[in-house]
């Protein structure tokens, strides 16, 4: 009979992968079954290749649909990793036993299974150490949601983290007898929970494929077989020789349906290996994991010296001093608590009195660098890539753009096809969180230049592979992003930004559903504001999108069906208004209204200017509204100066009061001091009406009109001041040009002109005779 030990572990444990290392020395196996995807048995040889340098991931992904994935990310922490490295130097046979994956991500696979397109990025492994079934009642469904949790309330930690790493991670040794304490703990929590009805179909299969692959290990005839798997599968796997057990896996796994996946190495990163990343099985401290790893014996010096190192780096200080004092502190923390060495409690409450002198800036830096990290892995040039990696490097290659290289800025003629393919290759990479390009203005004149400064972080490759979630090149990948925050938007106008973006990436198929989802959200918003705010960035874009040669008739319908929705309730919108809402509503019908001169369709004006003129109606909106509404049909030449005065003049009488009146002339005449300059109506509206007040009204109205007044810059007020003064409020020029024309002065400016224009054309002989008569 072969010797067949199991190792509970905690994915991503040091701990768990110390006592790991030295089980196997002891036994040195001639097979390692490893609990991880079966269909990356191949890749499993590369592990040991020098150029991979942990953290790494393993990717299973269908190439069909590679937005249906699972990750396995390892450290060098990781006791998967250690025991893969061990296998391969000691020459024993490894293979991966977890349920494969060509059955995991087949369509049908599970009944109560999530769909394909809500699979998390980080699937796979799932810490099995922190996972178990749950049960009826809440302590049985808290078992299986966080096992470790109720060992560590059960022995006053604050979590399952703290509780395993000082009884585990952090504790002095290699003691084998760990793996059997794990064994009788996770057999005791098994007992006390039922299984989670739904993962129950999942979670079975697994056992089950790991049972028989325990069972054809011995039967290939190994003789020292070591099992490495989430410890919360260990009392599950040691059933594999019960009577009847292989007939009921049998029974269990027979006719699953299946899948063709494909694998691959990728770069991981610490950031994302660790729990705040959203990944389940992550760890809260992944460079302090690595620190207990790599520095066992001297952690405490090493994790505060490099503290200090960080520290002074950022010009803060941090003495030798302060440093062996913290080592003190901490020594004297861990031996208060009971513990043989410190922990990363010890060390984090040591270093923020001594070297950080409890203020939280500094020791957020050294949290994020020294406890998180921002170590970043890296896979041997020859291994099997991500299909959005492969892609990525053929758009580089194509478009003649080198990743590493030095940052600079580059500008890009959008009539070039190359240009405008690469404009398509930066907003794309832009939208899956790769910010290689960042958008500069262009230098020159013209819409069809757009400025572009690059910069390439090497930590980005981690985000193409994570990129292949969402699909299997660049475009399919953004498409998939920009759909996710699609169907997560709230409001019409976060969607009409995602048209934007979509239509600088050349995503049409991406934009035609965002379009829909947009047309379909506004059909049944009751909130004005939102449509009303929608309005200019798609004006924008069906105005000159088509400089990108877009397709931009789709967004001008929207603005077509947008208009009439917005001017339909602007009027009840914009009831009861405080000062600040009545500001905010007065910016949007600006907006809305330069929103529909650009399109310049007179439809979509007529429809907007009765809004307009309804809201200018009203007796009970805010005056800021109702003036700036006013205003807005002046300058259209939708009502006539009279008019507008006689406006004016009713809304600031006494009857008004002083606050409505201040309101509304401060809304018909804010930032109008060009206006008021260069154009003479607006200004002869105003002062007719100033100098028609009597005495007492006048007396009584002037600070509301200082007051508007004062908005303006210094230069406009003094130059307003000096066209009151010329002959009938000219404006600048005017009152010198009425005198007649200066055909002396015009004929000053002919050379420059000819200059500019060129030289004039040769006259034909009837221009000639022409000229003659």
């Amino acid at each position: 009979m072969p010797d067949i030990r199991l190792f509970g572990i905690r994915h991503h444990g040091p701990g768990s992968a110390r006592s790991l290392k030295a089980a196997l020395d002891a036994l040195n196996p001639d097979c390692l079954l490893i609990e991880g995807p079966p269909d990356a048995d191949a890749l499993i040889p590369l592990a040991a290749h020098e150029a991979m340098a942990p953290p790494v991931a393993l990717l299973v992904y269908r190439p069909d649909r590679p937005r249906d994935c699972a990750f396995f990310p390892f450290a060098a922490f990781s006791p998967e990793w250690v025991a893969m490295r061990f296998g391969v130097a000691a020459g024993a046979t490894l293979r991966f036993i977890d349920l494969p994956h060509a059955i995991q991500l087949a369509d049908g696979f599970g009944a109560l299974e999530s769909p394909p397109e809500a699979a998390p990025i980080d699937a796979e492994p799932v810490s099995e150490a922190a996972e178990g079934p749950s049960g009826d009642g809440p302590a049985a469904a808290a078992i299986r949601r966080d096992p470790l949790g109720e060992l560590a309330a059960l022995a006053g930690y604050p979590d399952g983290e703290r509780w395993w790493d000082a009884l585990v991670e952090s504790r002095a040794g290699a003691d084998g007898d760990v793996f059997a304490a794990i064994h009788e703990a996770m057999a005791a929590l098994r007992e006390g929970a039922e299984t989670d009805p739904d993962e129950a179909f999942r979670e079975e299969a697994r056992e089950a494929h790991m049972r028989s692959a325990i069972r054809r290990a011995a039967k290939d005839g190994f003789e020292r077989i070591a099992v490495i798997c989430g410890a919360w599968h260990v009392p599950a796997l040691a059933r594999h020789d019960a009577k009847g057990q292989a007939t009921a896996d049998t029974a269990t796994l027979k006719n699953l349906p299946k899948t063709k996946v494909a694998a691959a190495w990728a770069p991981w990163s610490y950031e994302r290996l660790a729990f705040a990343s959203g990944y389940r099985a992550g760890v809260l401290s992944p460079e302090w994991y690595d620190t207990l790893w790599h520095h066992e014996g001297r952690v405490a010096a090493r994790w505060l010296a490099r503290a200090a190192a960080l520290l002074r780096e950022n010009d803060l200080d941090a003495s030798p001093a302060s440093v062996i004092e913290a080592a003190r502190l901490a020594e004297a923390l861990a031996g208060f608590r009971g513990r043989a060495r410190p922990s990363l409690d010890d060390l984090d409450e040591a270093a923020q009195a001594t070297l950080c002198f409890a203020d939280p800036a500094p020791m957020g830096l050294i949290r994020r660098k020294l406890v998180i990290g921002e170590r970043l892995g890296a896979t041997p040039p020859d291994s099997p890539g991500t299909p959005v990696e492969a892609d990525f490097e053929a758009q580089c290659k194509r478009l003649r753009l080198k990743p590493g290289a030095a940052a600079g800025e580059i500008t890009l003629d959008l009539r070039k096809e190359t240009d405008l393919a690469r404009s398509h290759f930066l907003n794309r990479l832009s939208l899956i969180g790769i910010p290689w390009g960042e958008r500069r203005e262009a230098r020159g004149r013209g819409t069809f230049k757009e400025g572009w400064y690059l910069t390439w972080q090497p930590e980005w490759v981690v985000e193409l592979v994570a990129a292949s979630a969402e699909g299997g090149t660049i475009a399919e990948a953004a498409a998939g992003r920009v759909r996710v925050r699609a169907r997560e938007a709230t409001r019409v106008a976060e969607l009409s930004g995602l048209i934007g973006t979509l239509l600088d990436a050349d995503l049409a198929e991406a934009t035609a559903e965002v379009i829909r989802a947009l047309n379909d959200r506004a059909a049944v918003s009751a909130d004005v504001f939102d449509l009303m705010e929608a309005l200019p960035p798609l004006a924008e874009l069906a105005r000159y999108g088509s400089v990108r040669s877009s397709d931009t008739e789709p967004v001008l319908a929207v603005v077509r069906g947008l208009v009439p929705r917005a001017a339909a309730g602007l009027v009840a919108a914009c009831q009861s208004l405080d000062d600040d809402a009545a500001s905010a509503a007065k910016a949007r019908i600006v907006a809305v209204s330069g929103a529909v001169g650009l399109i310049e369709e007179p439809e979509l004006k007529a429809v907007w200017g009765e809004a307009l003129r309804a809201l200018a109606n009203q007796e009970h909106v805010h005056g800021r509204v109702v003036g700036r509404a006013v205003r807005l049909l002046f300058d259209d030449r939708a009502i006539a100066a009279a008019e507008a005065g006689e406006r004016l003049r009713l809304a600031l009488s006494r009857a008004s009061g002083a606050g409505p009146a201040a309101a509304w002339i401060e809304g018909f005449l804010e930032d109008s001091g060009t206006v008021l300059i260069h154009g003479r109506e607006l200004l002869a509206v105003v002062d007719e009406w100033l100098c028609g007040l009597d005495a007492d009204l006048f007396t009584e109205l002037l600070p509301l009109v200082r007051r508007t007044f004062a908005t303006l810059a210094p230069a406009e007020r003094r130059a307003v001041g000096e066209a009151l003064a010329r002959p009938g409020g000219a404006a600048p020029g005017e009152a010198e040009g009425a005198q007649g024309f200066d055909a002396a002065r015009a004929a000053k400016v002919l050379p420059i002109l000819r200059l500019l224009l060129g030289p004039e054309p040769p006259r034909t002989a009837d221009e000639t005779t022409g000229d003659a008569a």
